[in-house]
């Protein structure tokens, strides 16, 4: 049986990485691409809404659930590699391919220890002294200009949010209700962009899965993309995108063989995005054994991965050394398991691979 091929993140041609690139550009230094709406040509201000985990498949099968989104102008882009949110939203505020930045993953091999990029701790604890955020991502989000951020309250301060939203005005929400609100207060005071982040689809997607709560969620998203729109004054554009999409896994965990694990000194990256780390000149060994799950998953070297430009044309020193030796990223609705890599509850849905589902999002706007 043939394997599908991947869908491989459209660098330069419309992925997450080059929508700050042409939004925070000075107006007429750079040239509109084709993959952005025609309507944002004439914006005099950009209001860019990403909503966690908004895939676009999962939109279109359910454009009747959300009307707001369904009657914006635009199209799918790409999310990056791997499609996590840690590393895609890393790419879209500084506009740069992961092999750039350098959070490659949701849990990164720091040397010494795998660190869980969203929590920036392991499992001692908190670890932004040893890795202080803004040396492991030093590259400054929004192209170095100090833009308002709205994303929750609580997330201002993390090791996360320092290493990928340094220098930016922070303007935190509790209610999802507030967004609306505060982006219109941002535009009143004059600035010309401002960044909204909400995760309420991934949360759902994560822990209910598909299915009524998701369309609940969905619609709700959507009331909420309504609200942002009908405040925005003449001449603003709302932009909308994702980070990733979602793929139904369930109970579907593969608990690696025992002839891979015995090759295998230490695990990284997530379910949908295993990175594994060979023991000491065992590397090939690793790479043949892994063959066996080429039904399900493609299997690749870390050389594969940089020669084929899944993390961007140019790989920092850095980057490459935090990659594993061998990467098994499925293409069927499965995760690979690793017992270091644990949360509060199962996951139903999930993302990080190079499936369809997880790596087209939506980028849709409109203008008041």
């Amino acid at each position: 049986m043939s394997q599908p091929t991947p869908v491989l993140p459209r660098y330069g041609a419309g992925s997450l990485a080059d929508i700050i690139p042409v939004l925070c550009s000075p107006e007429g230094a750079v040239e509109r691409p084709d993959w952005m709406p025609p309507v944002l040509a004439s914006a005099e201000r950009v209001v860019l809404l990403v909503i966690d985990g908004l895939g676009w498949n999962q939109l279109r099968e359910r454009i009747d659930t959300a009307p707001t989104l369904a009657a914006m102008a635009g199209g799918p882009i790409t999310s990056v590699a791997p499609s996590t949110t840690a590393t895609a939203l890393t790419s879209i505020t500084t506009g740069l391919t992961p092999g750039e930045h350098g959070l490659i993953g949701y849990r990164m091999d720091m040397g010494g220890t795998v660190m869980n990029t969203l929590r920036w701790a392991d499992e001692t604890g908190d670890l932004r002294r040893r890795f202080p955020p803004g040396q492991v991502q030093a590259c400054p989000p929004f192209l170095g200009l100090s833009v308002p951020v709205l994303s929750k309250a609580e997330l201002e301060g993390t090791g996360f949010t320092e290493a990928h939203l340094a220098g930016v005005k922070p303007m935190g929400w509790r209610a999802s209700s507030s967004i609306a609100v505060t982006v219109r207060r941002a535009l009143d005071a004059g600035e010309p962009f401002v960044y909204a982040y909400y995760d309420g689809v991934d949360k759902i997607a994560h822990e209910r899965g598909f299915g009524e709560y998701y369309d609940a969620e969905l619609a709700s998203a959507d009331r909420l993309v309504l609200s942002v729109a009908e405040r925005l004054p003449p001449g603003t554009a709302l932009v909308v995108t994702a980070d990733h999409g979602q793929v139904h896994v369930g109970q579907n965990t593969i608990v690696l063989a025992p002839e891979v694990m015995a090759r295998v000194h230490h695990q990284s990256g997530e379910g949908r995005f295993r990175w594994l780390h060979a023991q000491r000149g065992r590397e090939d060994d690793l790479l043949a054994e892994c063959a066996r799950y080429a039904d399900i998953a493609w299997v690749v070297n870390r050389e594969q991965v940089i020669e084929e430009n899944w993390f961007g044309p140019r790989v920092s020193t850095e980057s490459r050394r935090r990659m594993g030796d061998v990467a098994l990223v499925p293409h069927a609705p499965v995760s690979f398991e690793d017992p270091a890599d644990g949360g509060a509850f199962e996951l139903v849905c999930r993302h990080g691979s190079l499936t369809a589902d997880e790596m087209l999002v939506p980028f849709v706007a409109l203008i008041a």
